[in-house]
């Protein structure tokens, strides 16, 4: 399955349309439990100055104070200044939607609210989507023509590749990051094998996961005979929906399958997010963002 690409007024329209409800997301409660849940990676060196009493002793500069005559203090800074990196899984598999929107469109808002947040800090951020390999890379900026540009990126992208490889996006990131970055990884996580290649990335960065997902992927309705595809695969199928059997085993299944990747990524020390496509529901990363903070 494939969609017929935007011109470029229809694009333009999406991209507006897209930053204003980003906008509208990012106010003072998300931007607020954005930065809680990004603490700075260290702290830095901002000045000395004169010891007044109640100030830490341990931060008494004893080079500065023997040189004056007076105690004298080190007074440090947070350094807020840090890179997100937003990998985005753009395989075929997230054009499914039976919601007011698909995939793909849900995961381009959270990818938008996020890249705006990190703009609004005063942080960079970058891009990395990939299907079965990386598809597109935007190295990290700052400013809003950096954040439309990569919005306009997101919506205009068209996957070559049908599958989904996380691993590989995974192991692309250690080779453009080396330097401890926020990495927020947004997928419907339906591929294997990238277990060991996950647990690697979250040593080296603070990863979070936001997994997007359709309603009718977890539970189908009594409808009689449906046939389905596999948008990766292109394997088809037709399933008897008003057998019962059939439904719970579907429903078993899935519920199997999200048990799983909560395991995974419990184990893996990850914060992780389900959020439902086509419901408009960008609210609930606030309390997650903030509960990441808190637990940091």
């Amino acid at each position: 399955m494939t969609l017929p690409p935007m011109t470029a007024a229809e694009l333009a329209r999406k991209v507006r349309l897209v930053e204003l409800r980003a906008r509208k997301t990012v106010g003072g409660a998300l931007s607020g439990a954005y930065r809680s849940a990004f603490k700075g990676p260290g702290v830095e060196f901002q000045e000395v100055r004169e010891y007044v009493a109640g100030d830490d002793t341990r931060s008494i500069d004893w080079n500065v104070t023997a040189r004056v005559g007076r105690p004298y203090i080190k007074r440090f800074a947070e350094e807020r200044d840090q890179t997100v990196m937003l990998l985005l899984d753009g395989s075929r598999s997230n054009l499914f939607g039976t919601g007011a929107a698909p995939k793909n469109e849900a995961a381009a808002e959270v990818f938008a609210v996020l890249a705006l947040a990190a703009v609004y800090n005063k942080d960079e951020a970058g891009l990395i989507l990939f299907t079965d390999d990386v598809e597109l890379y935007v190295p990290p900026g700052r400013g809003r023509s950096h954040v439309l540009r990569l919005i306009r990126d997101v919506l205009a992208f068209q996957p070559r590749g049908r599958g989904t490889n996380i691993t590989r996006a995974l192991e692309f990131l250690g080779k453009v990051r080396r330097r401890r970055s926020l990495v927020v990884l947004i997928s419907d996580f339906l591929a294997d094998g990238f277990d060991r290649q996950l647990r690697v990335s979250a040593r080296r960065h603070d990863l979070i996961a936001i997994s997007i997902f359709d309603a009718r992927e977890e539970r189908f309705p009594d409808c009689g005979l449906v046939q389905v595809e596999d948008a990766e695969s292109g394997e088809r199928c037709t399933i008897d929906t008003s057998n019962p059997a059939v439904r719970a085993a579907w429903d078993g299944a899935a519920r199997q399958q999200t048990a799983a990747l909560e395991a995974l990524f419990r184990s893996a020390n990850i914060d992780h997010l389900r959020m439902a496509a086509g419901t408009g529901d960008l609210q609930s990363l606030i309390p997650f963002l903030r509960l990441h903070g808190a637990r940091d």
